[in-house]
């Protein structure tokens, strides 16, 4: 054997060299595959080789008081398409078929189906039973289901702005399916399955299931009869009165719970109109909780409750109305403007809806301890209510206001409120005094109505005393019984109330002409509430318009219909039932005829101008309760001087420099000095209507 040269030493040395360099090299690639890309791949190889499904989990429901469904989840199929088995038959009939029985369109459905590209498309979602029997008995090729989770909602427009809806995938959009989504979805779960190279599922191979878990149930305070009152009467309003719209609400004033609640006009539940993404916003929104409106009279009630409390005013006291009242300068008007109520005790101040009373009981409050009584009211402050966007109003800081302000904001003007702080605060007026958060969901339950959470009645303030809230039950008993508010009288109940006329406000802050809500807020039995009704309408088609007339009547309906429900028993004694009278004809009569024609019938009135009557409601020969109120439409308005951003000159006689100084101040206008000493004149008369910022020259003299 011949001996090894120097240069075969040399190659073999170079050639263990080189696969020591190589083997080092994969141990390197090795190490770093099996412990720095280990955990990656080995995800990358599960996913290749396994199949992970979601399982999803059952929504909860969303039910009423009494267990009643109001939302719940329904299977619903999907049209699945499969392109390369499509792709075997007759692709153009296939598609012809297919988007005639979906209403989809042909070129659309085309080019999901010639996409080869993937193994599945997702064709049609939540289609309804009658299309997919219709789909099944095609029998085409590559076309097939699966079942997914749908929305359903058994009362269809019901509720609407509370409830609120899902998308297609069940995430809550708007309302309790929007705020209590956490709670309602619940969790999902997967099932894991081995797969082959072509992601079939190898069968007999192992598979993993996790269950998913089921969302809660949601329980309503609201009562599923009760809100088919409440929406029935407001569809009736909206019809009668030709109104733009109506907000209503109910609630028991002893926890603050939510009876029934809606805002129309409203939409199915069932078919969003998605098509019209303004409509959708617009009605959507629960203006009970998110809109802010200038209450008007309905706050009068909120003033009487403090001035009692704080004993600026006590049963006994009396006013004079003079059919205005002047307050730095600024005349606001009470409702029979321009006569007056003249002498009347608390209750007929109530009962004749009279704003120069409600004034003067503000303005002996103060405004400091007004402003206490305000924000024990909830005003100006969210309520606490767990619903999406629940606004605090508008209140003037109290720095700010004058006592031209303060004497405004008694009578529901120069403030801001929602419905909901409406309702809640005249519950505390009338519940003994107690202000409550108030609620619309009573508790969280699982699937087998296990309560998981419960939601407690919360106190939030006591603004009255028990004995106030005693003496306002009786003062607004007597609106209805005596006053205004007899549109709202139930034969054999006691139903207490007061209504409420307000403008409409343009986004820059200026009031729009013939724009106005009216209200009317009522509570049965008056001597232990069980309900408040608040029903608010938009834009009335009215000459003469009033809460009293369109509102009342349907506040009416809803606690009648609702004290029989509620087993509330109504006395049938003829001692109960109310004297009626028959409108007389007063048509082309003067205002003063007029007023005595209505007078001698037993019956009060309300004009919107002087001159002769155009038109009247109630009819002529309608039979009504003694004291109702006839709405008079005169063919002439008022002729009287536009008082806008005018004030009246006080008179300044007999006051000191310093003294008219002030005096003048306070009515926003300027003082120029003439001499020394007392007042003895000026260059514009007492109760003279001049401009905001005018000057004033009064002579002073020392003799």
């Amino acid at each position: 054997m011949p001996k090894p040269t120097h240069k075969s030493k040399k190659r073999l040395l170079l050639l263990m060299i080189t696969v020591l360099v190589m083997f080092a090299g994969l141990s390197a690639k090795m190490a770093y595959v099996v412990f720095a890309q280990g955990e990656e791949l080995q995800e990358k190889a599960l996913i290749q080789q396994t199949k992970d499904a979601t399982v999803a989990a059952e929504r909860g429901s969303i039910l009423d008081r009494n267990g009643n469904v109001l939302a719940k989840s329904a299977n619903a199929y999907t049209v699945v398409i499969r392109p390369e088995i499509l792709a075997q038959g007759n692709v153009d009939s296939i598609v012809s078929k297919l988007a005639q029985v979906l209403d989809m369109d042909e070129e659309t459905v085309r080019k999901k189906a010639t996409n080869t590209s993937k193994k599945e498309i997702w064709l049609a979602r939540q289609i309804s039973d009658s299309v997919a029997n219709e789909l099944r008995k095609l029998s085409l090729p590559g076309v097939y289901f699966t079942v997914e989770i749908k929305r359903y909602y058994p009362n269809s427009a019901f509720l609407t702005q509370t409830i609120g809806f899902t998308n297609v995938d069940g995430v809550g959009l708007e309302g309790i399916e929007a705020h209590f989504d956490e709670y309602l979805s619940g969790q999902p779960g997967r099932i894991v399955s081995e797969t082959d190279v072509d992601g079939n599922t190898i069968p007999l191979a192992e598979q993993y299931y996790i269950a998913p878990e089921n969302g809660y149930d949601v329980v309503l305070t609201a009562d599923e009869v009760i809100q088919s009152f409440l929406e029935k009467s407001m569809q009736e309003a909206m019809e009668n009165e030709n109104a733009k719209g109506a907000w209503g609400i109910a609630m028991d004033p002893d926890t603050g719970e939510i009876l029934a609640m809606e805002c129309l006009p409203d939409y199915d539940l069932n078919d969003i109109p998605n098509d019209d993404m303004a409509i959708l916003t617009a009605q959507s929104r629960n203006s009970i909780i998110t809109s802010v409106f200038e209450p008007g009279s309905i706050f009068e009630a909120i003033t009487a409750a403090s001035a009692l409390d704080s004993g600026a005013a006590d049963t006994g006291t009396t006013f004079d109305c003079k059919g205005y009242e002047m307050v730095q300068g600024q005349q606001i008007k009470c409702s029979v403007y321009p006569e007056s109520h003249g002498q009347q005790d608390i209750f007929e101040a109530a009962q004749n809806m009279c704003s120069s009373a409600f004034i003067e009981m503000g303005i002996s409050i103060g405004t400091q301890e007004f402003f206490d009584y305000l924000y024990d009211f909830g005003f100006g402050q969210p309520t606490g209510i767990t619903f999406p966007a629940d606004q605090d109003g508008s209140v003037m800081a109290e720095k700010y206001v004058r006592k031209c302000d303060l004497a405004r904001m008694t009578v529901g003007q120069s403030i801001a409120v929602t419905p909901l702080q409406m309702v809640s605060s005249i519950s505390a007026v009338v519940n003994g005094g107690f202000l409550l958060e108030p609620k619309i969901v009573r508790a969280l339950q699982d699937s087998d109505g296990n309560i998981v959470k419960e939601y407690e009645t919360v106190t939030v303030s006591q603004p009255i005393s028990d004995t106030a809230s005693a003496a306002m039950r009786q003062l607004l008993e007597s609106v209805v019984s005596d006053g205004m508010g007899k549109g709202c009288y139930i034969p054999g109940y006691r139903v207490g109330g007061i209504a409420g006329t307000s403008p409409k406000y343009d986004d820059d802050g200026n009031e729009i002409a013939g724009s106005h809500l009216d209200s009317f807020i009522g509570f049965a039995p008056a001597d232990d509430p069980k309900i408040v009704v608040l029903i608010v309408i938009d834009e009335p088609d009215r000459p003469a318009s009033f809460g009293i007339a369109t509102a009342a009547p349907y506040v009416k309906s809803v606690l009648y219909e609702s004290l029989q429900y509620l087993g509330e028993v109504q006395d049938d004694s003829e001692a109960s039932q109310p004297a009626m009278v028959d409108v007389p004809d007063i048509s082309g009569m003067s205002i003063e005829d007029a007023k005595t024609a209505l007078d001698t019938a037993g019956l009060r009135y309300i004009a919107d101008g002087t001159g002769s009557v155009e038109s009247q409601e109630p009819a002529a020969g309608e039979a009504v309760i003694k004291g109702s109120v006839v709405l008079l439409s005169m063919d002439t308005e008022h002729e009287e001087t536009d008082m806008a951003g005018m004030l009246i000159v006080p008179d300044l006689t007999g006051l000191s420099i310093m003294q008219a100084s002030v005096e003048l101040a306070d009515y926003d206008l300027k003082l120029v000095i003439n001499g020394r000493g007392t007042a003895v004149s000026q260059d514009t008369q007492a109760g003279t209507a001049v401009e905001e910022g005018s000057s004033i020259t009064v002579t002073f003299s020392s003799s």
